[in-house]
This record gives C-alpha cells, structure tokens and sequence, in this order.
C-alpha cells in the first residue's frame, strides 16, 4: 500500500511540531482523505474515521474551549484514544496544555499550521491524492510540447530519445525518458514524473548519458505533467493500413484511464519532432472543438450535395 511519511507532510507544508517528544519518524498517511473530528468532540464515535488525517479548525477549537474541565478530560481521553496517525491544528491555534498533555500520553503527534482550514484542507487533500495515487512504471519518454503531456512510446532504440532531443531543441519541455512513472490522481488524469534517480537525464546510443537541465538550462525540463496524447512509434510495414484521415479516435489505457494514441510508422526522413507538435497542436484544437478531418469530410460531403443539386438541375432543364 501507498504511504507518505508524516515528516515528509511536515517539510512540505512547513508544520510546527508542537509534540517533540513522540518519535514520528515510523507515522505513516495512507489515505488521501482528512477528517475534522466534530461530532466526535461532542461524543459521536460511530463510523469515525481515525486512520484519517485529523484537522481542528476554529469551529472545533472554540468547541473544545467551551467545555467543562471534567467534560474536557472526558472527550479527550476517547479521542486521543483512537488509532490517530496526527492532529493538525490549523490558524496558528494553540491546544489546550491537557490535550497536549493526553496526547503525549497516547503516543498522537500534534502539528500546528498558520493556514487557514479550508485552504490547507484542499492543499494538503489534492497533495495526498497525488502521492498516494495508484502508480505504474512505463518504457516511454514524456514530454510537454506546447502544455500537452505527450507520451512517447515504441520499441527499445527506436527513437524516442532522440525526438525528445529535439523536441527540447525546438523550446519544448522533457519530463522523463527511459522509465515513466504514471499516476492516476483521477478518473479523467494521469500524472507522469520521473524517477528520481534519471531525473532530467536522457541516454543516447553511441553518445550516452546527457543532462538535459545543465546542457539546456531549467527552462528545458519539469517535474511532472498530465498525459494528454500517447505516440506509439512503430518500423514502417508496407503491409499495414494506416488511418490517413483520423476521423475515429484510437485509444491505449493505463490504468483504466483511456489517452487517446496515435501509431506513427517509422521511415527514413520524416521528422519526429515536426510529427510530435502537430499532433499535441492537433489534439489542442480537438479539446477545444475543432477537428481538421470532421471539417474536411464536411467540406466533402457539401461539395457531393452541391454537384447532386446542379445534376438534378440539368436534367430538369
């Protein structure tokens, strides 16, 4: 199962640690998903959520304020009680010394943040979703070719690197070659990185290894990228149809996520690279409603109704 560690969530969102006595470095978040323990302040313990991350915004701390010091003892020693894996306290929001003190009891982390709760909530929420998403490992380079995510994929030494090379020449941005690593965040997006360990690296045969960051500066590289379009490079086969018109889309799918896919056949002379930006411009227009080949076959279909109309005329004449 897919974890972060809670000093990772501590250095990210730069989290005062206000229980320095618990050892955190074992604390694990294994769900995307954050709880506000409300109800269970005021008593409510069915269905409650403990493996969650706990957040305390100012509703619940003026809630805890209000009650009586043996109503206090009470609810706190039920909640801390629960398998917590960290308590947030958002707005700068000081706990009570016997919380803390419970706390400290019970083995819970207290963390402290300056954000507001409904902002850190959605920040953390979609940073959690991303980490924790299912995640598979690809052969494949991707690229970002005018703010589409182009996956290039083909057979080993077929030239994937090589129009990443330059794609990156041309102004376009590399995220990963070699091993892409494909997150899905969503039903509707995947998310591609590169492991740490080739970040920013690209290998090249008879050459070797090149740092793309340092040859072509930080513009020419990023972190991560959503994957919009998949470009299947394959060795030309005389034998085979392909789709000249593009009318229907072809889909590949990771993850149960469908990309659309193009197979680009191989050929001494065409340019990769050319290939790569028309068809990420291509997809664009698409996404914003434009299909070059529905408007073609529409330019067609009126051109065959207007030549029927003026047949129909001579032979009414």
């Amino acid at each position: 199962m897919a974890s972060v560690s809670l000093l990772k969530i501590i250095e990210e969102f730069k989290l005062e640690n206000l229980t320095p006595d618990i050892d955190i470095k074992k604390v694990k978040i294994t769900q995307p998903d954050i709880n506000r323990p409300a109800l269970q302040l005021a008593g409510y313990f069915e269905h409650y959520e403990a493996t969650r991350l706990q957040l305390i915004g100012f509703v619940e701390y003026t809630y805890m304020a209000c009650l009586e010091e043996e109503r206090k003892k009470e609810i706190f020693e039920k909640l801390l009680s629960c398998t917590i894996p960290v308590i947030i306290f958002c707005r700068e929001l000081k706990p009570d010394p016997l919380f803390l003190e419970i706390a400290n009891e019970k083995n819970v982390p207290i963390l402290m943040t300056k954000k507001a709760t409904s902002p850190f909530a959605a920040e953390i929420i979609r940073w959690l979703n991303v980490k924790l998403a299912p995640c598979i490992s690809v052969h494949g380079v991707l690229v970002d070719v005018y703010g589409e995510g182009v996956l290039i994929t083909g057979e080993s030494g077929i030239g994937k690197s090589e129009a990443a090379l330059e794609l990156i020449k041309r102004g376009h941005r590399l995220v990963t070659d070699d091993v892409v690593e494909i997150r899905k965040v969503s039903d509707e997006t995947l998310i591609g990185s590169a492991p740490d360990i080739t970040k920013h690296f690209i290998e090249l045969r008879g050459i070797g290894i090149v740092d793309v960051k340092t040859l072509f500066g930080v513009s020419s590289v990023k972190d991560t990228q959503s994957i919009d379009l998949v470009i299947r490079l394959e060795d030309w086969n005389k034998d085979k149809e392909y789709d000249r018109l593009g009318l229907e889309e072809e889909y590949t799918e990771y993850l149960g996520n469908k990309i659309v896919c193009h197979s680009i056949p191989i050929r001494p002379g065409r340019n990769l690279a050319v290939i790569c930006e028309s068809a990420a411009v291509n997809h664009r227009q698409k996404k914003m409603g434009y299909n070059a080949a529905q408007e073609l076959y529409t330019r067609v279909q009126n051109q065959l109704a207007k030549r029927r109309e003026e047949d129909e005329d001579e032979e009414g004449e």
